[in-house]
C-alpha cells in the first residue's frame, strides 16, 4: 500500500515523464486551508523546505491561506526543519478554555492563537521577509458592506446575514461572491504574485514587519470560530477573515505563470476553489488553471490507517472535548505515520527519474 499519490495537469505530466520532479523546476508552492488536516504534511514540509529545495537557487513563491499561510511563513524561517516540528507540536497541543460540550469563545481563541503566532514570528519578521529565495504571499478575505466590520453587537446579526448572502450568491456564481468578500493578498515587497488574479475581486498589499503577524492571524481566522482582524497596517480598513473563504485550496491561475512547475503538497487530490464550494461538487474538477501543477497527497488507503480512519480535523475538538491527551495522542500518531509521505516523496523526487503521475 502506497501512502503518497501524484496527480498533475497536462503540461506538468509531460515534464514529469521526461525529466522527473526536480527542485530547479519548481517556481511556486501553495499551502491550502484545512485546519488540522494540514498536520499530516509536516514531515513532508520539513523535507521539502529543509533539504530538497536547497538544491536550487532561484526564487520560489510560497502561497498560503489559513494554516497554509502559517506553513508557508514557517518555511521562510532560518531553520525550517526545526520550525515545522515546533509548529506541528504547538498545533497538536493547542488548548482553549471552554465549558463542557460548548466551544470556546471566538475572542478567547483569537487571543490564544494570536499569542502563539507571536511566539513563532515576533522579532523574526525580517527573517521571513528577507529570505534569499522564498517569496511569501498570504491570502485573506476582507469583508464588504455588512461584513466590513465585526463587533460584539454587530456580529450577532450582520455577520451571519453577510455570510448567508455570500453563500447564496456563491451558489449562483463564485465571482458574484465578491459583492460580500474580496481577496486581499499580502505579498513579499520584492516580487508580486506571479500569476493572474482576474478570476475574483482582488486587492494586493505589500507585506511588512508591521502586518506580517496580523495578516497570518487574519488568514487563519475562521468565521464564528475566531474574531475578524480589523484594519491591518498598510491594507484597506475593514474586517479580515480566513483566506480559505475565498481561496480554500488556492485553485488559482497557475497556468498564467511564465515558467516552471507548481508543486502542491496537499491533503487530498482535488483542489476546491473556495470554502463555500465544498458542497458544490461540480467545482471540484480540475481546470486549465492547473495545467502546470503537481499535486502530491495521501492515498485514501493510507488515510484509513490513521486514528479514527481519517485525517485530523476540527471536529476532533468536539469528539475529544475535555479529553485533550487523547486528541494529542491521535494527532501525534497521525504526524508520526505521515513520515511515510516524506519518505515516498524523497524516493520519487531524487535522481531525476521519470515520475508516472495520474491526470488531475
Amino acid at each position: 500500500m502506497k501512502a503518497l499519490q501524484v496527480h498533475a495537469g497536462p503540461r506538468a505530466l509531460e515534464r514529469l515523464r521526461e525529466q522527473g520532479l526536480r527542485p530547479q523546476d519548481v517556481r511556486a508552492i501553495p499551502g491550502a486551508a484545512g485546519g488540522p488536516k494540514g498536520l499530516v504534511l509536516s514531515p513532508l514540509d520539513r523535507y521539502i523546505f529543509g533539504q530538497w529545495l536547497n538544491a536550487a537557487a532561484h526564487p520560489v513563491h510560497l502561497i498560503g491561506a489559513s494554516i497554509g499561510a502559517w506553513r508557508m511563513a514557517t518555511a521562510c524561517l532560518g531553520d525550517p526543519e526545526r520550525a515545522f516540528a515546533r509548529m506541528a507540536d504547538d498545533y497538536i497541543r493547542q488548548e482553549y478554555e471552554h465549558k463542557h460540550g460548548k466551544p470556546p469563545t471566538p475572542t478567547h481563541v483569537s487571543e490564544v492563537f494570536g499569542a502563539k503566532l507571536s511566539e513563532h514570528f515576533a522579532g523574526r519578521e525580517a527573517e521571513v521577509l528577507n529570505h534569499p529565495r522564498f517569496r511569501l504571499h498570504v491570502f485573506t478575505s476582507r469583508g464588504r458592506h455588512v461584513l466590513k466590520r465585526e463587533g460584539r453587537r454587530l456580529s450577532k446579526l450582520t455577520t451571519p446575514l453577510g455570510y448567508l448572502g455570500a453563500f447564496a450568491t456563491n451558489v449562483v456564481s463564485r465571482k458574484a461572491m465578491g459583492a460580500w468578500l474580496e481577496r486581499v493578498v499580502f505579498s513579499d515587497p520584492r516580487e508580486s504574485l506571479p500569476l493572474h488574479t482576474h478570476d475574483y475581486r482582488t486587492h494586493a498589499v505589500k507585506l511588512s514587519a508591521a502586518n506580517l503577524q496580523p495578516s497570518i492571524l487574519a488568514s487563519c481566522s475562521i468565521p464564528f470560530w475566531l474574531d475578524a482582524v480589523h484594519d491591518i497596517p498598510g491594507a484597506p480598513h475593514g474586517a479580515y477573515w480566513d483566506g480559505g473563504i475565498t481561496d480554500y485550496h488556492l485553485h488559482l491561475n497557475y497556468a498564467s505563470m511564465n515558467e516552471g512547475l507548481v508543486l502542491y503538497p496537499h491533503f487530498q487530490k482535488t483542489v476546491i476553489p473556495g470554502w463555500l464550494d465544498k458542497a458544490l461538487k461540480h467545482r471540484h474538477r480540475a481546470s486549465a488553471h492547473l495545467d502546470n501543477v503537481v499535486v502530491v497527497s495521501p492515498t485514501v488507503e493510507w488515510i484509513a490507517t490513521l486514528p479514527n480512519a481519517k485525517l485530523p480535523d476540527r471536529n476532533d475538538f468536539k469528539r475529544y472535548d475535555k479529553n485533550i491527551p487523547a486528541r494529542v495522542a491521535a494527532w501525534s500518531r497521525a504526524v508520526a505515520e505521515s513520515e511515510r509521505l516524506r519518505d515516498e516523496f524523497a524516493a520519487l523526487a531524487s535522481g531525476g527519474q521519470p515520475v508516472h503521475a495520474q491526470p488531475l
